[in-house]
């Protein structure tokens, strides 16, 4: 099977049915798969703002993650105001670097500027790959421990090269 070209959307420009897809996969991933208890959509999917970018097959919404914009920069985060979130890959395609391939492609739109993404810890060494940096200790997000990890703009010393 070919793999799949990527789609990026802001809300005004996503159908119900694509987001209906969207929900289905965060759905099934985050409640059912990894049992996480606190909202998982929120006003920030509706936020013109908001990227929405994602990977389709025969079956559907395959990999998904959104990109949103703060309008100030949290020091928290950086210094970044886009931070890439909800990063998802259907069970039965994870392994093939569908969510790196994701990631890519936000870095090269945004990759001329800081980028931030909160981590699950188990997972830190795909985003390690892309170029990103942990920043701070480990915490307990929604159940899970997590990492803030920071891509500093591209051409910066530090700057990881994509492989």
């Amino acid at each position: 099977m070919p793999e799949p070209s990527i789609e990026q959307k802001t809300w005004s420009h996503i159908s119900a049915d694509e987001f209906f897809d969207i929900a289905m996969l965060r759905t099934v991933v985050f409640y059912l798969e990894q049992q996480i208890d606190e909202p998982e959509l929120d006003e920030r999917d509706r936020d013109e703002s908001t990227l929405h970018v994602w990977m389709r097959d025969d079956r559907g919404v395959v990999s998904y993650l959104r990109v949103i914009e703060d309008e100030h920069p949290d020091p928290a985060h950086g210094g970044a105001r886009r931070l890439i979130g909800r990063v998802v890959t259907r069970a039965d395609a994870r392994g093939r670097g569908l969510a790196l391939r994701l990631v890519e492609q936000v870095i090269a739109q945004f990759g001329d500027e800081p980028l931030a993404l909160h981590a699950q810890s188990y997972i830190q060494p795909l985003y390690t790959r892309a170029g990103f940096e942990p920043i701070g200790d480990e915490y307990v997000e929604a159940g899970i421990p997590h990492v803030t990890m920071v891509r500093p703009p591209s051409g910066r010393t530090g700057d990881a090269a994509l492989n």
